[in-house]
């Protein structure tokens, strides 16, 4: 069978979504918003509207267990629901127009969003053509010859900082023909190179700090800045990256003293097209010009962290870094306009299913609100986890989103969709949002990292390795990460 695709398992969600509308109990909570200009707490119900002096004690009148500076500070600048004011109203069923107008709205709602994805897209397309991330690789390889362990660590480590900080996943597909030679000259397997690059994006992703595709997005969806909770996942992100870097050493030292105890057949490694054809002359030398494009792409992150930190920038802000980013590179690179322009469109194409996705998913986020069904599966959901102990509500979370992400495996997609009905629900357990969008982010990332349906079978299709003999491989590091994500969450909650 043949999964349908993350656009299709979307629609078909907003089908249910609607004919849930004519099923659940329309009814909503009052909400809560702070007024930076009045300093002034904004409740709004469905027949009124009234303001409240912005204080703790006002917050703890009202059952809202968040601190007053998380309103001030701006970490929290969305409407939230306050608990025990939830309230039945008559029936607001959706129909088939509403569901096929849905994405459309959801498109337009979510643009700035998916601008910044599309141009992020278009800059990795140019820096694609400019040969830039190769020759750094192919500098890194012949640096590190007779330190061929350093190889290891350094291509997954520089790997996972493009997977924490840009959500680098389907880009690394390029990187096989390239690598791959060099691991095997080294006296590795190709199991060795697929999990340094492979596994390098996974778990980058997984404990991503920045990443656009991920934090900001789900951050966004539930309503908090992005840099809340970034110690945390700055931490998480060094655990389980070590833990993943020695788990592939130890394996890569076993293979190396004796090369039977490769879990990857022989005769599979020679039979790879780019092992014979992979040769020295091949890797592009990391000119001066190189290195120029490659600390322009790495500024653009660092003025976009910078930005959001201390200037109050959001998406506008962030896509015109990026934008500008892009032209720049495109100039030093002397790249003509038909080129430019030619690869930017192509490098935006490439994630423009990513950016439908978030448009989708933020289609069924406003069926759910037109048919008034959100706050009534809100209530219903925190009535089922009343009394629950952090600990548990939260890593039981992280194990149902690695249920989920087998369907939707698209970081973003699972964001916009999950992050809007799933983090209020730390408010009545009285932990931070930011706790919720950890475990999502663990719960998706771990599960992408042996997923059938994310991008495994196509990295093992172009080292010609057997699923199986991965899922040898991965699954004793599967269980070690999750104990891992466990004992994280668990410490985050309390």
């Amino acid at each position: 069978m043949k999964f349908p695709a993350a656009q299709s398992i979307l629609l078909i969600i907003a089908a249910l979504v609607t004919f849930l509308t004519w099923l659940i109990p329309a009814g909503s909570y009052h909400s809560l918003s702070y007024q930076s200009t009045s300093d002034q707490f904004q409740i709004e119900s469905q027949d009124s509207t009234y303001y409240l002096k912005a204080s703790q004690e006002n917050l703890e009148d009202l059952n809202v267990k968040i601190p007053l500076d998380k309103f001030t500070s701006g970490a929290i600048y969305k409407p939230i629901s306050i608990p025990d004011t939830y309230q039945q109203l008559p029936s607001q069923p959706q129909g088939f127009v509403a569901f096929l107008s849905a994405p459309i709205k959801g498109i337009i709602e979510a643009a700035d969003i998916i601008f910044l994805v599309l141009i992020i897209g278009g800059m990795i397309g140019i820096m694609n053509v400019t040969g830039a991330f190769n020759a750094g690789m192919g500098w890194l390889s012949k640096a590190l010859k007779g330190k061929e362990f350093l190889l290891i660590i350094f291509t997954t480590l520089l790997i996972s900082l493009g997977g924490t900080t840009f959500g680098l996943a389907e880009e690394t597909l390029a990187f096989y023909p390239i690598l791959i030679p060099i691991f095997i000259a080294a006296g590795y397997d190709s199991m060795v190179g697929l999990a340094s690059i492979f596994l390098g994006s996974a778990i980058g992703v997984m404990c991503s700090t920045v990443n656009p595709f991920a934090t900001i997005i789900a951050s966004d969806a539930a309503g908090i800045s992005w840099t809340s909770g970034l110690d945390g996942r700055m931490l998480i992100y060094v655990v389980c990256m070590t833990v993943t870097i020695l788990y592939i050493l130890i394996y890569a030292k076993k293979v190396k003293r004796n090369p039977e105890k490769s879990l990857v057949d022989a005769s599979a490694i020679k039979s790879l097209s780019y092992i014979k054809e992979a040769s020295e002359g091949n890797i592009v030398a990391l000119t001066i010009r190189l290195r120029l494009i490659l600390l322009i792409f790495t500024a653009c992150f660092v003025v976009m962290i910078m930005g959001v930190s201390q200037w109050d920038w959001w998406f506008v802000e962030m896509t015109t870094v990026f934008f500008a980013g892009a032209i720049v590179i495109g100039f030093i690179a002397k790249m003509k306009e038909n080129e430019f322009i030619n690869s930017f469109l192509q490098g935006a194409g490439d994630l423009l299913g990513v950016a439908f996705i978030i448009g989708l998913a933020r289609g069924i986020t406003i069926l759910m609100n037109d048919g008034l069904i959100s706050d009534s599966i809100l209530f219903y959901a925190s009535e089922l986890t009343t009394g629950m102990n952090k600990g548990l509500f939260v890593n039981v979370l992280f194990f149902i989103y690695q249920g989920l992400t087998f369907f939707i495996p698209s970081s973003s997609g699972m964001a916009v969709l999950t992050m809007p009905i799933l983090s209020p629900l730390a408010d009545n357990v009285n932990i931070g949002r930011e706790v919720i969008v950890n475990a999502y982010q663990l719960g998706n990332g771990l599960f992408n990292s042996i997923n059938p349906t994310g991008l495994v079978l196509a990295s093992l299709g172009l080292v010609k390795i057997g699923y199986e003999k991965f899922l040898k491989f991965m699954l004793p590091l599967y269980a070690i990460l999750a104990l891992i994500g466990v004992i994280f969450l668990t410490l985050l909650s309390y």
